[in-house]
C-alpha cells in the first residue's frame, strides 16, 4: 500500500496516433483539381485533365509550393498518380459499349486498328532509335496510340516504371494533345474534310477523350458524335496493349525489376479486369443514365487527381537535357497518328 503522501508516479501518456504521410499530397491533389476544375469552367476549350497535368508541373516549379510538393506531399501526390489512375481507369469502361463499337461498320474499325497499331510500333521504334532513356519510349507510343494518360498509367503499372518516365511521357502526350485542340480544326478545310470525316479523324489521332471533344465538338454535334466512337474504339485497345506488354516482359524474364525470379506479373492486373468488367456492364445496357453521369463524373475527377500528381513529378530541368529528343519523338509521332488516320478516314470515306 502506498504510503500516504507519497508521489504517484504519473501514467504514461499515450502517444499521439501518426498522421498518415500520404495525407499532405492528396490534399494536395484535391486543390488542384479544384483549380482544374475552375479553370475548365472559366475555359470551356481547356479540358479539365489538361489543365491538371499542366496545374501540376506549375505547382512542382513554383517557388514555395515546390518545397511541399517535393518534401510532405511527394507521398500522396505519387499515390494519387498511381492508385487513383487505376479506379479512373476502371469507370472509363463505362464509357464503351460493344454495340457502339460495332455500329462503326467493320471497315471504321479496321482502320483504327490499323492506326493503333502503326503509331505503337513506329513511336516505340523512333524512341529507341532516339536513345530515349528507360520505358520512355514504350509510354510515349502508348499514349500516343491508345488513350493518352490513361494509357501510360496503365502500361506503366504492368512494365514496373520509374515514376519520372510515366511523368514526362504523360507531360509530352498531353502537350501534343493540347495543341491538337487548336490546329486540327484549322486543317479540316484545306484537308477537304466533311464534318462526319474530321469527327472521325479526330477520334483517331487526338489522345485524350477530353481532347478530342474540344477538337470535334468545332465542327458540330455529328463530328463529335463520330469522334467519341471512334476514340472509344482506340480505348478498347486498353486491354489487349496491357496484356501483351505483360506478355512480353514475362518472355523477357523481366516482369517485375528487382524482385524475385519467381513473381510475375499478372498478363491481366486486376484494373484492366475492372475495366473490361465495367464494359460489359455498360453493354447490357441496365445501366441508368443517372449511375453513368455520376461514374463519368467521379472518372474525370480521379483522372485529374492523378494527372495533377503526374504533372508535379516532372522535373523541367532534367526533362530539359534530353528535351529535344522528347520533342523530336513527340512530333514523329504525331505526324504518324495524324497522317496515319487521315488516309485511313479518306479511304474508308
Amino acid at each position: 500500500m502506498a504510503l500516504l503522501g507519497q508521489r504517484q508516479p504519473a501514467s504514461p501518456v499515450a502517444p499521439a496516433p501518426p498522421r498518415s504521410p500520404t495525407l499532405p499530397g492528396l490534399a494536395l491533389a484535391a486543390l488542384g483539381v479544384g483549380a482544374a476544375w475552375v479553370t475548365h469552367t472559366l475555359l470551356p476549350a481547356v479540358p479539365m485533365l489538361t489543365a491538371a497535368v499542366a496545374l501540376g508541373l506549375v505547382a512542382a516549379h513554383v517557388r514555395g509550393a515546390r518545397a511541399v510538393v517535393r518534401g510532405r506531399g511527394k507521398a500522396g501526390l505519387s499515390l494519387a498518380g498511381k492508385r487513383l489512375m487505376r479506379l479512373g481507369i476502371v469507370l472509363l469502361g463505362l464509357k464503351l459499349s460493344l454495340d457502339d463499337v460495332l455500329g462503326l461498320g467493320w471497315a471504321t474499325v479496321a482502320m483504327v486498328l490499323g492506326v493503333v497499331a502503326a503509331t505503337f510500333f513506329g513511336t516505340w521504334w523512333l524512341g529507341r532509335r532516339m536513345g530515349l532513356p528507360g520505358d520512355q519510349p514504350l509510354l510515349i507510343a502508348t499514349g500516343y496510340s491508345i488513350c493518352g494518360a490513361s494509357a501510360i498509367g496503365a502500361v506503366s503499372e504492368v512494365s514496373e516504371s520509374e515514376e519520372r518516365d510515366a511523368a514526362v511521357s504523360v507531360a509530352l502526350v498531353t502537350l501534343c494533345g493540347t495543341l491538337a485542340i487548336a490546329v486540327l480544326p484549322l486543317l479540316q478545310g484545306p484537308l477537304g474534310l466533311g464534318d462526319a470525316e474530321f469527327g472521325r479523324w479526330a477520334g483517331a489521332s487526338v489522345h485524350d477523350v477530353g481532347q478530342v471533344v474540344a477538337t470535334a465538338q468545332t465542327a458540330g454535334a455529328g463530328a463529335l458524335g463520330d469522334a467519341v466512337l471512334v476514340k472509344l474504339m482506340r480505348v478498347a485497345m486498353l486491354a489487349p496493349l496491357v496484356a501483351g506488354v505483360a506478355l512480353s516482359l514475362r518472355a523477357r524474364g523481366a516482369a517485375v525489376r528487382g524482385a524475385g525470379a519467381g513473381r510475375r506479373a499478372p498478363v491481366l492486373p486486376l484494373f484492366v479486369a475492372g475495366f473490361l468488367v465495367m464494359v460489359a456492364v455498360r453493354s447490357t445496357g441496365w445501366v441508368p443514365g443517372s449511375v453513368l453521369d455520376l461514374a463519368g463524373h467521379a472518372q474525370e475527377l480521379l483522372l485529374a487527381a492523378a494527372l495533377f500528381g503526374l504533372g508535379a513529378a516532372v522535373d523541367l530541368p532534367s526533362l530539359a537535357r534530353t528535351g529535344w529528343r522528347v520533342a523530336v519523338v513527340g512530333l514523329g509521332a504525331w505526324v504518324v497518328v495524324a497522317g496515319g488516320s487521315y488516309a485511313g478516314v479518306m479511304v474508308v470515306g
